[in-house]
């Protein structure tokens, strides 16, 4: 049986509903998993008209009624916006109904009648102004399941990364890269990666300073921190690297071929090599969950919402990434 995705809409002041009706226009994702929005209906049609698409929209009350098929999205339908509601705008109702969807759908993951998450993107300062005070996707889906272990990845063609910290000051990283957390984040980098396809991963650890600590001459962490736990790691056979110079080990990953997946220590360090060689593709997934949740990397667009201009890729690729690791892990 197929893995079902739920799609949450993300802020409907942007890009969210655009990109994910772009999404479903490719036919074959239904041949890898059943698909369900969780959503504003009347917000859906407006982006429908938006996009000038043929698919067409059908209400459903729970994810049992699911057709699931091409030409047709299923809306688990919340119905909590206005259907008028303005385009780039920071507004604490659509940043309140964003995380409704994201709700709804972790309550369904949670009673296993969904397999994945697929989220579009939500506009922080909406969030807060709803209500709803978090740094991102990433905390809201591990407070919702309660999940202690857990971290950010971003893949692209030619990358992965996983962040030991990310929504945090330089200053809190600092205090936060700690031997006991990077070894948590290498033993997920080996999970994910397998579930990615590499069967056995290739892991490379970015050293924090400059030169990796040069021995402690520009720092300490990487030496006191860093390097016991990819001896840790080796002890428990994992294929792994480092601390390794950021400055080299990213052309190593990329030009190179020489790792399947890189531990990086903060948020920057990871993005900006992703975003650097694949900013229209790249997925963002949260890795430690009791689900598979993969989204788009990029945010909410503000300046082009409600334009029909949107371009997709992230988040088809968020769809067929989402589909390939429900179908790896569930279906052992």
């Amino acid at each position: 049986m197929q893995p079902i995705l739920a799609i949450t809409m993300g802020d409907a002041a942007g890009i969210g509903p655009e990109v994910v009706i772009k999404a479903l226009e490719d036919k074959r994702i239904y041949q890898l998993a059943q698909i369900v929005v969780v959503g504003d209906f009347k917000i859906m049609q407006r982006a429908l008209a938006i996009v000038k698409s043929d698919l067409k929209l059908r209400k459903v009350a729970s994810v049992d009624e699911l057709n699931s098929e091409f030409g047709y999205i299923d809306i688990l339908d919340l119905d909590n916006l206005p259907a008028d509601l303005p385009f780039a705008q920071v507004s604490g109702k659509a940043g309140l109904a964003a995380y409704e969807y994201i709700e709804k759908a972790v309550g369904l993951a949670m009673e296993k009648k969904i397999h994945a998450i697929v989220t579009a993107p939500l506009n922080k300062e909406a969030l807060h102004a709803g209500g709803k005070i978090f740094p991102g996707h990433t905390e809201i889906l591990a407070e919702l399941s309660g999940t202690k272990d857990f971290s950010m990845m971003l893949t692209s063609e030619r990358l992965n990364v996983i962040h030991v910290t990310t929504h945090v000051s330089m200053r809190q990283a600092c205090d936060l890269i700690k031997t006991e957390r990077i070894s948590t984040v290498i033993d997920l980098a080996q999970e994910y990666a397998q579930m990615l396809g590499f069967a056995e991963p290739r892991i490379a650890v970015a050293g924090f300073n400059a030169h990796a600590g040069e021995h402690g001459l520009f720092g300490d962490e990487d030496e006191k921190e860093i390097v016991p736990a990819v001896k840790a790691a080796k002890n428990r056979g994992l294929n792994v690297q480092g601390p390794l110079p950021p400055d080299t080990l990213f052309h190593r990953a990329v030009n190179l071929d020489e790792f399947d997946m890189v531990v990086v220590m903060y948020h920057d360090q990871g993005h900006i090599p992703i975003k650097l060689i694949g900013f229209e593709s790249g997925v963002n997934v949260t890795t430690g969950l009791p689900f598979i949740r993969t989204s788009v990397d990029h945010g909410t667009a503000f300046p082009i919402a409600g334009k029909g201009v949107a371009d997709s890729r992230s988040m088809t690729e968020a769809l067929y990434l989402g589909a390939k690791m429900a179908n790896q892990k569930f279906a052992k």
